[in-house]
């Protein structure tokens, strides 16, 4: 026997007695490659733990199933020291005991930054939620008209939204001096109790808009049950020093130790209501104000002031329901033991937030904002005993063109702050409309140069592309400081791009008496603002009017764009510009009469021919586009028919015109010439389209094929 192999016997003898005699489990000595795999064994845990250690933060397992994944009710109830008000119920086992309650939330939403925040928020909130849900949301006037058509094309299911008009509150908040970035709507939350009815809900939780949720609120929702009979607001401490006064030089108001954060609010509204909420918050804010002037903190400072007075309404709701990012939070402490269920963004920087582990929510946060809101459509479990789950549709070769008659594409209106003032809106002023995808995103900073005017653009764009766009607008030298451009963003569902629904969203969100109805890949000669404004004001009535506005194009992709009509004819002559797709659809803008428009010197009536498309001024309250024409061919043509059906004089501009420039075929174009079921499937619509006419107007028009006799419009 080696000297090794005694020393190992005697070591492993030894271990053997003493682990037999404690514990009676060895009974035999131990092997020798065992002792070997135990060694080696802790050798790799030995360094795995010292790999690990130094980026034990955020990156525990936040998102995994480890024992840090949840936590129990026992910890949620005794956090920062909290006793249990009750045993845990056998329900609570369950984290899905109940799908069919309806959870009420409430938000305030008075802005376009707001909007957009509420955006991702409801993704983030969707995304884990199987419950039905009730909004009450405080509104302005735009955030209603945002919100509201946000919802209605969303289409989520099992969610319903009130709206509450902020002026016809702003008088409980208008007395209370006030600091708060917000202004006067970092205060509204505070009126929650007072509009929301009993027989409605008995309880509500209150959200900032800049949350990102990374758990079920259902899990919220239950925390009401833990609440003592006197308890009747629940709120997560504030995870800075700021009630400590270490952070400011301004002594802020009084809480209680570090206070508490308001960004996520739960109500029990029948307690407040019997405590005359409406009455006890302003009596205690009036006290405290006069000894520590304006509130900083809007609401957040007042519930601390009533909670401090009146400690037994508080209910300490556990710090991961509210894990606070601003730049001295001291949220590690929470995030590092527990798994975060919310993350809040309470700070004027928002995601551009300094924190050490600001990345990794960040990412978390960048997830839902290019995730596909439309697959949050889906339901799983269906409350209404009756209600079945959706057939499988029956074969259509024509479903997609089919499908634009009831379906609805989600749609973000004003997605950046827009204005254009009273004095700007005289009676002949006119809006430049246009429609495009995530590849012409380019066109717009050349077509702003071109013209003055208010813009409507509508973007149809997926969820990332939709970010990308927002990040190009933000960071352009030439938009970012433009408020007359109204960019909204319809996201992307199905084959065919839905042309026509993008036009008429766009159409329908103007501020404008006229609209010039125009395409993205056209650039307008300098000035046409003031032209058409001027030909708008010589014209007394614009009913049943429309003005063409001729359309040339170049092949030249660097070709400049004439700045007026003398120099236009002149690089006509030389065939570097012509009439629009005069090579292969002169059914287009022959009408137009381009030989005459050459030495007209004042508008000329044209008569409308089959086919014809031009671009147009007309008012405002003109006849949307019909939304069942999507993808390539007769979009524009049947618009411009139904107008022919109404009766509309044509009327050429002498002194106008617009540049196409050029571009890559669109994936529609080439569906169209490569795909008989598409262009008979347009050839079915279009028939069908010209009878609607004819029902409509008792107008007959000829059911030539013209259209589809060519390869390419």
């Amino acid at each position: 026997m080696s000297s090794f192999e005694a020393v190992q016997e005697f070591y492993v003898s030894n271990f053997v007695n003493i682990r037999s005699k404690k514990r009676n489990v060895f009974t035999c000595k131990f092997p020798r490659h065992w002792l070997i795999v135990l060694v080696l064994s802790t050798i790799i845990f030995l360094i795995i733990v010292n790999f690990v250690i130094p980026y034990n933060s955020v990156y525990k397992d936040l998102s995994s199933n480890t024992k840090l994944a949840y936590v129990s009710k026992e910890d949620e109830g005794q956090w920062n020291g909290q006793k249990k008000t009750h045993p845990l119920k056998e329900t609570d086992k369950n984290p899905l005991h109940d799908k069919c309650e309806t959870i009420h939330i409430g938000f305030v939403c008075s802005g376009y930054r707001s909007n957009l925040y509420l955006h991702t928020l409801l993704k983030s909130l969707f995304f884990y939620n199987i419950n039905p849900i009730h909004f009450h949301i405080m509104v302005n006037k735009v955030s209603e008209k945002v919100l509201k058509t946000l919802f209605d094309t969303w289409n989520v299911p099992q969610s319903n939204t009130t709206f509450y008009d902020i002026n016809d509150y702003i008088q409980d908040v208008r007395w209370v001096p006030n600091s708060h970035y917000s202004g006067i709507f970092g205060l509204l939350k505070l009126v929650f109790p007072k509009i929301i009815p009993l027989n409605v809900t008995k309880k509500i939780i209150v959200l900032d808009t800049d949350l990102t949720f990374v758990g079920d609120i259902i899990e919220l929702w239950r925390l009401f049950e833990k609440f003592n009979n006197k308890q009747a607001v629940g709120i997560v401490e504030n995870q800075s020093d700021y009630y400590l006064g270490k952070n400011t030089k301004i002594k802020p108001w009084p809480a209680s130790g570090r206070g508490f954060n308001s960004g996520v609010l739960l109500y029990n509204l029948e307690r407040l209501r019997r405590l005359d909420w409406p009455s006890l918050w302003p009596s205690v804010a009036k006290k405290v104000a006069i000894i520590y002037g304006s509130t900083r903190l809007g609401d957040q400072d007042i519930i601390n002031a009533v909670l401090l007075q009146h400690t037994d309404l508080l209910y300490q709701v556990p710090c991961f329901w509210n894990t606070q990012l601003s730049d001295h939070a001291l949220s590690y402490n929470c995030y590092n033991k527990f798994r975060v269920k919310v993350v809040h963004w309470n700070s004027p920087k928002k995601t551009h937030v300094l924190n050490k582990d600001g990345d990794y929510f960040r990412t978390l946060y960048q997830t839902f904002v290019e995730y596909n809101g439309n697959l949050l459509r889906r339901q799983l479990y269906y409350c209404d005993a009756t209600q079945d789950a959706v057939n499988e549709p029956q074969t259509d070769l024509c479903a997609e063109f089919h499908r634009a008659k009831t379906s609805q594409w989600r749609t973000l209106l004003f997605f950046r702050e827009y204005q254009h003032s009273a004095e700007e809106n005289a009676k002949n002023d006119v809006t430049f409309v246009a429609q495009l995808s995530y590849d012409r995103l380019q066109m717009v900073e050349e077509l702003v140069k071109y013209w003055q005017g208010p813009i409507s653009l509508t973007f149809y764009v997926t969820d990332p592309e939709f970010q990308q766009c927002y990040n190009f607008i933000e960071n352009s030298e030439l938009l970012q400081d433009r408020t007359n451009i109204a960019y909204h963003a319809v996201f992307k569902d199905g084959e065919y791009h839905p042309i026509n629904i993008l036009r008429n969203v766009g159409l329908k969100n103007v501020a404008t008496p006229f609209v010039f109805l125009a395409d993205i890949d056209f650039l307008p000669m300098k000035g046409l603002y003031s032209v058409l404004k001027s030909h708008l004001n010589s014209i007394h009535d614009m009913k049943a009017k429309a003005l063409i506005v001729p359309a040339f194009e170049t092949q030249r992709y660097r070709s400049r764009v004439p700045k007026n009509k003398a120099q236009l004819l002149g690089m006509w002559e030389k065939k570097s510009i012509f009439p629009f797709r005069s090579d292969v659809w002169v059914a287009g803008h022959a009408p137009t009469n381009y030989t005459k428009w050459k030495s007209a010197i004042a508008p000329y009536k044209v008569k409308w021919e089959p086919d014809f498309e031009p671009y147009i001024v007309v008012s405002s309250d003109v006849t949307e586009y019909d939304n069942r024409f999507m993808g390539f061919g007769w979009n524009k043509v049947s618009h411009i028919m139904e107008l022919e059906a109404q009766g509309y004089q044509w009327i050429v501009l002498p002194n106008a015109f617009i540049i196409h420039k050029p571009h890559a075929p669109s994936y529609d174009i080439a569906k169209f010439r490569t795909s008989p079921v598409y262009r008979m499937c347009l050839q079915n619509l279009k028939e069908e389209f010209i009878k609607d006419l004819d029902k409509k107007y008792g107008r007959l028009f000829d059911n030539k094929n013209t259209s589809f006799l060519l390869d390419i419009k």
